[in-house]
């Protein structure tokens, strides 16, 4: 069968995708969800805290995906659950299966991967010790406790402050654990500001900087932790380790986009977001071939998933009726002093008026500006109050100012 836009992925991002591009004429549309039900993580989310930026009101994840979903339904949008993506090629074909359709492989004229991001392991970060039950990622335990109802342990110690590691702190101190703290290696925290004030400070759960677990201890269980405090190179520093007896050890330790499948087919990655390559349209260096949430780079809020889904699916609707232009006047970004990645990686200018670019900092800084420097030439200068790692920042330029060359956005001293 064929497809004029194949969306991998139900969550968030698929949703608004498919969404959008539907309602600029794209019909034949397909998304393919692995899981039971389309909605993604934000069916695990049922704290509140989503929709402000895109609705204007706050939701909890269930009803954000419930207002998207119905929304796909009222458009009659065909979708997979319980479909397992198995391979896409080159030329846009997409393998999957399922129990209800068997092995199928149908054409597409473009794809969106909305296939999110998965969380890094004890594994990724080579904690030394015993491998014993009670150690996992705060994610999995999230979903353990909202969606299956299992209480994961009652002595609990987090590492890492991402935002999922921080939500749980206070989910599982709600549920009736004990949250002994929460060791983040950096000297800042990497979650959101308001979630450490609501979920640790509302909660007197203690936030250890400059401190990661040295050691994991436990025969048939995980019986005890041993944290110790980091220097400036994350060396252990001697005399300050300290013994924990705990049940569960939460990880909350970064989030890496979901890509194998477009891996495996040669798209270019980004090696600072883990995630592909675009342009100004969100498509991958494969024509067609589109990527958008969290599977591109790693997101703060859901509502910025959904609103970048949504140009993707317009870009997607200009590429299928030929309406972006094939005479390139590039422009290509780089990531400056303290700045970790901008995207889009390249733009035509030939394509959009105003250019929406996104970019995150390597640490906290106060009191500075942002340079944007087209070719060598200061093109504005903007005064940030503060900008953090944990919070994405996005800044939107006419195309008009810009040129042919490389855009650079770098942090100056104020």
């Amino acid at each position: 069968m064929n497809y004029d836009l194949v969306v991998i992925g139900g969550g968030s991002a698929g949703l608004a995708s498919a969404i959008s591009a539907f309602d600029q004429g794209v019909k034949k549309i397909l998304i393919l969800e692995k899981d039971l039900y389309l909605g993604g993580i934000l069916l695990q989310c049922i704290h509140n805290g989503f929709g402000l930026t895109k609705y204007k009101e706050e939701l909890t994840g269930p009803e954000y995906a419930d207002r998207y979903v119905n929304e796909l339904k009222i458009r009659a949008i065909d979708f997979k659950v319980q479909t397992m993506v198995l391979k896409i090629t080159p030329d846009l074909q997409v393998h999957f299966s399922n129990a209800r359709d068997g092995y199928q492989i149908v054409q597409s004229k473009a794809i969106i991967m909305a296939t999110g991001c998965s969380e890094r392991t004890r594994g990724a970060i080579n904690i030394p010790g015993d491998r014993v039950p009670g150690v996992l990622t705060a994610g999995l335990a999230q979903k353990y406790l909202n969606i299956d109802g299992y209480l994961v342990g009652k002595r609990i110690f987090i590492l890492g402050s991402g935002d999922i590691g921080l939500i749980m702190a206070r989910r599982m101190t709600l549920e009736g654990a004990t949250v002994l703290g929460v060791a983040e290696i950096m000297p800042y925290s990497n979650g959101l500001s308001r979630n450490i004030v609501q979920c640790l400070q509302d909660f007197n759960i203690p936030l250890f900087l400059k401190h990661t677990v040295k050691r994991i201890i436990g025969k048939h269980h995980l019986e005890k932790i041993v944290v110790a405090e980091v220097d400036d190179h994350f060396n252990f520093v001697s005399g300050t380790e300290r013994e924990w007896e705990v049940d569960t050890l939460m990880l909350s330790v970064g989030l890496i986009p979901s890509i194998p499948l477009i891996e495996n087919i040669g798209v270019l990655v980004n090696p600072k977001t883990k995630g592909p390559l675009v342009d100004e349209s969100f498509m991958t260096s494969i024509p067609g071939l589109f990527a958008c949430g969290n599977a591109l780079h790693v997101h703060d809020l859901v509502d910025f998933v959904s609103l970048e889904a949504e140009k993707t699916g317009l870009a997607v609707a200009r590429y299928l009726n030929d309406s972006l232009k094939q005479d390139y006047k590039l422009l290509k970004t780089q990531a400056g002093k303290d700045l970790l990645y901008v995207l889009p990686n390249t733009v035509n200018l030939n394509n959009l008026e105003r250019i929406n670019f996104n970019f995150r900092v390597s640490r906290p800084l106060y009191d500075s500006y942002l340079n944007i420097i087209v070719n060598g030439k200061l093109l504005k200068k903007i005064k940030k109050a503060f900008m953090l790692p944990a919070e994405m920042e996005s800044i939107e330029l006419a195309t008009s100012l810009l040129e042919e060359g490389v855009l650079e956005i770098e942090v100056a001293d104020a």
